[in-house]
């Protein structure tokens, strides 16, 4: 309870913890649900092989543990700039506006990453037993909690307005990993002209929140994570070469690397 008047501001804070638990909560989620999916393709025979040896089925399964280490990532860096943020104005221009983001794109990724990991494991995967319903039940929770979707979108860009530092914190993280990937400085570049342009902002909202939560992500992977995972991000989320659907990497990405993550 705050100061007369200072009702929402004082309740921000635990908005923000709140929000942070929502995006650990969903990278857990994805960790549990790639690490089911990929335990049974290595003990499941179909068409005469394994399925973790079937072309189609490591695709899917590498993509599931790329969004996963994606959202895992992203999520250390959240906890590590909560931690410092009362004594750090970088650290906490950086968690007001990267928080919102990653709470709106994370959150949102969990229900498509756990259907699919479910799906993984057939008829088995919609049986109590295995677990996976739990995960695909409960995901949809953390986008809703805190601010849904749209809420989590315009409070991004709430913040970009009211708080410009917040902007600057953004390209600063960004761009510590710069020149290490193409495709990670083309998608920088393009998040710099998506806010250059204010026109109908409020209705692209998703569309630019999206895009700079995975120039977030791939900066994290370039800069701190597995070679393999980092190409295959960038090489699907970053230069376009993807599906709609999770199992759509492009050719030449490295599976195995990915896949002995887990």
């Amino acid at each position: 309870v705050g100061a007369e008047g200072r009702g929402v501001a004082t309740i921000i804070e635990m908005v923000n913890m709140t929000r942070l638990d929502c995006v650990i909560g969903s990278s857990m989620g994805m960790r549990m649900a790639a690490q089911r999916a990929v335990h049974h393709a290595r003990h499941r025979k179909a068409f005469g092989a394994l399925l973790i040896d079937q072309p189609l089925m490591r695709n899917v399964l590498a993509d599931l543990v790329v969004e996963s280490e994606a959202a895992t990532t992203m999520m250390m860096r959240l906890a590590g700039a909560t931690d410092r943020a009362s004594g750090d104005p970088q650290e906490a221009a950086l968690r007001r506006i990267a928080l919102a983001v990653t709470k709106y794109w994370v959150c949102k990724r969990a229900p498509a990453h756990a259907a699919e990991a479910l799906e993984c494991l057939g008829g088995n995967g919609y049986a109590e037993d295995s677990g996976m319903p739990r995960l695909f039940r409960e995901s949809p929770l953390m986008s809703i909690w805190e601010g849904s979707g749209n809420v989590a979108a315009l409070d991004a860009l709430r913040a970009m307005i009211k708080q410009p530092d917040t902007v600057e914190a953004f390209f600063a993280e960004a761009r510590l990993a710069e020149g290490a990937d193409r495709r990670l400085d083309d998608a920088i570049a393009r998040v710099g002209k998506e806010l250059a342009d204010l026109e109908n902002v409020e209705y692209r909202a998703r569309r630019v929140v999206e895009l700079m939560a995975l120039v977030l992500q791939g900066a994290q992977l370039v800069r701190h994570g597995h070679p393999a995972v980092a190409d295959a991000f960038c090489a699907s989320r970053l230069d376009r070469d993807w599906g709609i659907a999770l199992g759509t990497l492009p050719t030449g990405v490295d599976t195995a690397g990915i896949l002995g993550r887990i």
